[in-house]
């Protein structure tokens, strides 16, 4: 009997590494600016690590990738530098994000079959230009993708938030990443109208930058401004935030010395005014864009927020106020544009055939 138990467990052992042999292999990324997402088809989501590089400035040699890499932003010594290859959704540094992407296939994969292929879906934002376009298809066909396919990204989010996108009346996403805002109505399986602006959380981490060096004099790092707004950061005052603060430590821009001030969640509100006007006003313009029919679609069924960014506090109800209509956070909004790739990748067949760009190696 036992003889037989693991006789049944080497073949299945044996199928498997077969599949991972010979079977193509399905792969959704959320290539963003702050982190990237890799699905992996019968597996869900199986990598999330910030999108940094860590490389030598003489040599080029690249050290570190992901969550290591990240470790060493405004830590490391002069010949060591930390680089977010992706800037406000687009490709800024093409070697690097060739490497960058094939580390996380790589290890999403776990090893490489022979004779396997790799097929891709990545998801970009809806106003990047064909040049942008072409050097992210190009990249992951250069990391090894043997098929390489491009999503809009506010309709990947509207798919992994589980609105019917599809049906005959209309959704409205709005996806909020790091380096960009994607707000869309969508119908029919189609973006009906779409804005997309350059604001989003860093744009967020550096108005906080620039606030603390401005108020006290204080030089702080884009991580610690990324503290500071999960902490107390909001777009809407509520009693639950008035009176919170928290304390920040940097470097004194007069004296040269470490320094520690404290920070209040009303300051916050008041510096991250900018970028979240911004996002209102991108939200508001897709609205005036929406067809009448689709405009009581949306009021009917409200604005869904994703992405890191949709975290902020008060957002939701700050959207709600400016706008009339009842906005509401996705299930698990740092996992919607993803989630919404694993969709594509079951209907493969159909990204060929239809309007999305792909690229074979």
């Amino acid at each position: 009997m036992m003889g037989e138990t693991h006789l049944k467990a080497d073949k299945m052992r044996f199928t498997e590494g077969v599949k991972d042999m010979f079977f193509d292999r399905y792969v959704g990324i959320d290539l963003g600016t702050a982190n990237t997402l890799v699905y992996v088809k019968g597996r869900g989501i199986v990598l999330n690590e910030p999108s940094v590089v860590a490389a030598d400035k003489s040599s080029g040699e690249v050290l570190a990738v992901g969550a290591d890499a990240k470790l060493m932003i405004g830590r490391t010594p002069g010949n060591i530098v930390a680089i977010r290859p992706i800037k406000d959704g687009v490709i800024a540094d093409f070697d690097y994000t060739q490497t960058m992407l094939r580390f996380f296939i790589n290890k999403a994969l776990r090893r490489r079959g022979l004779f396997s292929r790799t097929k891709v879906v990545i998801c970009m934002p809806s106003g990047i230009t064909a040049v942008e376009e072409k050097a992210v298809r190009e990249a992951a066909v250069s990391a090894g993708a043997n098929e390489a396919h491009l999503v809009e990204e506010p309709m990947a989010a509207a798919c992994g938030a589980g609105l019917p996108v599809s049906e005959p009346m209309g959704s409205m996403i709005v996806d909020i990443g790091g380096g960009t805002t994607e707000v869309a109505i969508i119908s029919l399986g189609g973006i009906v109208a779409v804005r997309s602006v350059r604001v989003a959380g860093d744009a967020m981490d550096s108005t906080i930058v620039a606030h603390v060096k401005r108020t006290y004099n204080l030089i702080i790092g884009d991580r610690t401004a990324e503290a500071i707004k999960i902490e107390i950061g909001n777009a809407f005052l509520d009693e639950e935030y008035r009176y919170q603060a928290v304390e920040v430590r940097g470097r004194d821009t007069v004296s040269g010395l470490p320094r520690t001030v404290i920070v209040t969640a009303k300051e916050m509100n008041i510096a991250l005014a900018e970028p979240v006007n911004s996002i209102i006003e991108a939200i508001k313009t897709c609205l005036e864009k929406s067809p009448p029919e689709l405009a009581a679609d949306i009021i009917d069924r409200g604005i869904v927020l994703a992405g890191g960014g949709a975290l902020l506090h008060g957002l939701a109800r700050l959207v709600s106020e400016e706008t009339g209509i009842t906005a509401i956070l996705a299930e698990d909004p740092l996992s919607a544009v993803v989630l919404g790739t694993g969709r594509f990748l079951d209907n493969i067949d159909v990204l060929r055939r239809n309007s999305f760009k792909h690229l074979r190696r």
